[in-house]
């Protein structure tokens, strides 16, 4: 037990031994501070969080992750197709991809794949 917390001592005092000397010879100065911020969609961190955003953006961003997740459904029906029955398999992705086109024909007719709003 003593050797476990000789051992946790050591491990942080060398640790902030080297945060220290990470940090003694970096070269941060105050004119880096911009490289630093968080760079977000052109938005300037610095300003006000609460500008108007435009909705559309918003809209196209869910829909990309909606058939992106899609996909990743979508690959794995490949290599089951010899492992299942046949009629099974084609009744489940038969069914996924009506659901899917259904989602497609909904935002569709709502204008939401459409820039010229």
């Amino acid at each position: 037990m003593i050797l476990m917390v000789m051992m946790s001592s050591i491990m942080i005092i060398i640790s902030n031994i080297f945060m220290m000397i990470s940090f003694i010879i970096s070269k941060k100065s105050l004119l880096d501070r911009e490289k630093c911020s968080p760079f977000e969609c052109g938005f300037d961190p610095k300003s006000l969080s609460r500008i108007p955003f435009s909705l559309h953006f918003f809209l196209i961003t869910v829909i990309f992750l909606i058939f992106d997740v899609e996909i990743a459904l979508i690959f794995p029906m490949i290599p089951t197709f010899l492992s299942v029955n046949f009629i099974t398999w084609f009744k489940i992705n038969f069914f996924f991809i009506i659901i899917l086109l259904l989602g497609l024909y909904h935002e569709w007719n709502q204008n939401m794949l459409n820039w010229t709003n």
